[in-house]
């Protein structure tokens, strides 16, 4: 694998030669092989959600479908605010939807919005805070964000948006090729006019984040049931 700079910094893997492709193939085949015991396991843990016995009440103030990462956070967020008939319903299980797979990564820079920018702000001061408060991590890693720019009209449109950002509260720095590198040694530069670097942001693992959430949630009264489909 390398590194190539492009909008964002991304790994991508050269699978052009037939040996690579073969190595591809073969990459591929363990990692299934591996996947197994857990794509077994989350299927039947789907089966027995489904076929749990709920004691479901006939009214909530609230009611909630969907327990990823936005409907524990709602639950979390409403509970909070001292809402206490509170009910989230989850088809199978907690993060079975689409957050199990997501990348996770939490980012302060390249909001146009200020109020979009607040709550980016706000969501990384909460999961940074959230294993204090429920004893669940959310996986959050400081491991800083770099935003290149490889061409002027970009370079312009990231000063604009750096000097908004940092209105906002984003500590945002803008760095040369030789910081990248340095800061990300697998970076190739030779196409880099500059880098827009957050020391603070990073990822989360979506999975934990959802789950602390969702014990928040529960901590001050919210339900929540899962095998539940609506």
């Amino acid at each position: 694998p390398h590194t190539r700079s492009g909008d964002q910094v991304a790994m991508t893997t050269n699978l052009c030669s037939r040996s690579s492709r073969l190595f591809g193939r073969n990459l591929i085949n363990r990692i299934a092989r591996r996947l197994q015991p857990s794509i077994k396991s989350y299927r039947s843990c789907s089966t027995a959600a489904a076929n749990e016995p709920h004691d479901l009440p006939t009214h909530a103030q609230v009611v909630i479908i969907g327990g990823g990462i936005i409907g524990n956070s709602v639950a979390y967020h409403l509970a909070e605010m001292g809402v206490k008939d509170v009910l989230l319903l989850e088809r199978n299980r907690l993060t079975s939807g689409t957050t199990w797979h997501a990348a996770g990564l939490m980012v302060t820079f390249g909001s146009k919005s200020e109020t979009s920018t607040e709550m980016r702000i706000y969501t990384r001061d909460l999961y940074s805070r959230l294993e204090a408060e429920t004893g669940q991590s959310t996986g959050f890693m400081p491991v800083g964000f770099i935003e290149l720019a490889t061409d002027k009209d970009r370079l312009e449109e990231y000063r604009r948006i750096a000097a908004f950002n940092r209105k906002c509260g984003v500590d945002v720095l803008e760095i040369g090729p030789r910081d990248v590198e340095s800061l990300f040694p697998l970076c190739r530069v030779d196409d880099v006019l500059a880098g827009f670097y957050v020391k603070e942001d990073g990822r989360v693992n979506p999975v934990d984040a959802a789950m602390a959430l969702a014990r928040g949630a529960r901590a001050r009264g919210a339900r929540i049931a899962e095998g539940v489909a609506v």
